[in-house]
């Protein structure tokens, strides 16, 4: 479940392997692209995601912020 903390949403992943959670990056920037709007992605450990978005241009969530999370999220099912 994503969550609002520091005005931003976050939410964490979790990947069986480097290799698929850099294919889970791909996937979202190509996605990110589309919509013009990029969320800051850190992977760390070799398997772990953490994807944090706010829009920045107005310095809050808003309702793209919302949708993109909800298109990672219908990635992440197809994982």
């Amino acid at each position: 479940m994503w969550q609002e903390q520091n005005n931003q949403l976050v939410k964490d992943f979790t990947f069986t392997g480097f290799s698929q959670a850099a294919a889970f990056i791909g996937a979202i920037a190509q996605e990110a692209d589309k919509m013009e709007h990029h969320p800051d992605i850190l992977l760390h450990g070799y398997n772990k995601l953490h994807i944090s978005m706010m829009s920045h241009d107005v310095g809050k969530i808003t309702d793209k912020d919302h949708k993109l999370a909800g298109i990672i999220d219908e990635l992440y099912k197809k994982v």
